[in-house]
């Protein structure tokens, strides 16, 4: 275990907490202290949190009476500027937000607030969470810690990097189409996009429908215990699940002897992945096969993702266009205003059409007798940061999120776990997907994949 409390698992510092080894001011001082030194280099941050002193006091004078209020008392925790933070601006990566504060703390935040965590700032997203390269007009350009000439991906680019750099041990996230597996690949660290419905959402962005929130952590035990506190019902949103308090860490640790988890090689359209993706994809299905679990090839007839995504992700683009005024637009990253005029005129008909292909793969993979999937979730290494602007409906599909948009589609929960280093020095990873509502078992099986690589 580190001495350093900025570099300790949310876990190791509840435990810290309840020995009194610390206190949440001893955490917070040593992860404000690391964001001092290191955050001018990656960017991590849109804004930080002014009251994350006090509630670090408050933390802590509980600690001390041994009464903490919730399970993440005192651990610091960012939230990605996408989502409502009572007295501080929701910028969305956009110039053309209001610089005004949040009136009321989105549903999530109110959690984690009841939860005891101390939120120390919200981290950067591309403009509206609109695409992968971690950069937005509103704050520049976030950059890998592992690498600050590669993006750390997006849009939670700032999550991504934060969790990474050691920036704190929790981190929440957004993900429309990959926006937090995508980041959480490229940084080597653990990114958990939710089922549907499963925490709380408003307001809403621009890609409601398939849009989530969830944990970005170092391990998965922490990715779990950060769902435990945001997952809950909350009436602002109506989709969410109408669930008892839940704790993902129980029966996290009980291994995938006899599950049968099948491999996804064809997301829907021919998905394109290097050699080193490969590489990490044999190398989880031997580990997982060598615990007991049953890992086999399946062939799916899906329609194709990528299709059905582009619509969408087009239609709710050009929404968002559409509903600012005309001389915001020029303040706008251009590459949004190209996807988002591509897409102005895609008719309700063809709307309506995508919307039944998505329920359609939805159905096809319900029907699949399995426990798990295991696919890749990146194609590629992280790219370089300042690459030059590419066609944002082929980057999409060649090397942005190929192999996540399909679980947003379908609404299933999917985890981005680390699965070592390229000759680069740059992580790999691989996605793990479950049926739907089964967070649970993405969980089980990361586990036991993160314990295999000897973590």
């Amino acid at each position: 275990m580190s001495d350093n409390p900025a570099l300790l698992d949310a876990e190791e510092l509840l435990a810290g907490y309840a020995s009194g080894a610390f206190t949440p001011l001893h955490a917070l001082q040593a992860v404000t202290e690391r964001i001092a030194r290191q955050n001018a280099g990656i960017n991590a941050f849109a804004v930080m949190n002014p009251g994350a002193l006090a509630a670090a006091r408050e933390s802590a004078a509980r600690w001390a009476a041994q009464k903490p209020c919730g399970p993440l008392d005192g651990v610091p925790v960012t939230v990605k500027d996408l989502i409502d933070v009572a007295g501080l601006p929701t910028r969305r990566g956009s110039k053309t937000t209001p610089a005004e504060p949040a009136r009321e703390d989105a549903p999530l935040v109110a959690a984690l607030r009841r939860a005891g965590a101390v939120i120390i700032g919200k981290t950067t997203t591309t403009e509206y969470g609109w695409k992968t390269p971690g950069d937005s007009p509103a704050t520049g350009i976030t950059r890998n810690p592992w690498n600050q000439a590669h993006t750390p991906g997006g849009s939670s680019a700032g999550a991504g990097a934060a969790a990474a750099a050691g920036f704190g041990p929790l981190h929440v996230g957004t993900d429309a189409g990959g926006s937090i597996r995508i980041p959480a690949a490229w940084c080597g660290v653990v990114g958990l996009k939710p089922s549907f419905g499963r925490v709380p959402q408003w307001p809403l962005g621009a890609f409601g429908p398939v849009s989530v929130a969830g944990p970005i952590a170092r391990t998965v035990r922490d990715a779990a215990l950060l769902l435990s506190a945001l997952a809950g019902f909350d009436p602002r949103d109506p989709f969410s699940l109408p669930e008892p308090p839940r704790d993902f860490l129980a029966g996290i640790e009980d291994g995938v002897a006899g599950l049968r988890i099948g491999i996804l090689r064809r997301p829907g359209f021919a998905a394109q992945v290097d050699a080193d993706g490969l590489l990490a994809l044999q190398t989880a299905r031997d580990l997982l096969a060598g615990q007991g679990a049953l890992v086999e090839e399946l062939d799916i007839a899906l329609p194709d993702s990528s299709e059905i995504f582009t619509k969408l992700w087009g239609a709710g683009l050009a929404r968002v266009v559409a509903g600012l005024p005309e001389p915001d637009h020029k303040l706008m990253d251009p590459g949004l205003l190209e996807v988002a005029a591509r897409y102005k005129h895609v008719s309700a008909q063809d709307f309506l059409e995508a919307e039944a292909l998505r329920v359609q793969a939805a159905h096809a993979m319900a029907a699949q007798k399995v426990d798990a999937w295991l696919c890749p979730c990146v194609p590629h290494a992280a790219p370089l940061a300042d690459a030059p602007a590419s066609d944002p409906v082929a980057a999409i599909w060649q090397d942005w999120a190929p192999w996540t948009v399909l679980f947003n589609l379908t609404r299933q929960p999917a985890l981005s776990l680390p699965m070592g280093v390229n000759e680069a020095g740059m992580p790999l990873a691989v996605q793990i997907a479950a049926p739907l509502y089964r967070d649970d078992t993405v969980l089980r099986v990361a586990r036991a994949l993160e314990k295999a690589q000897g973590s």
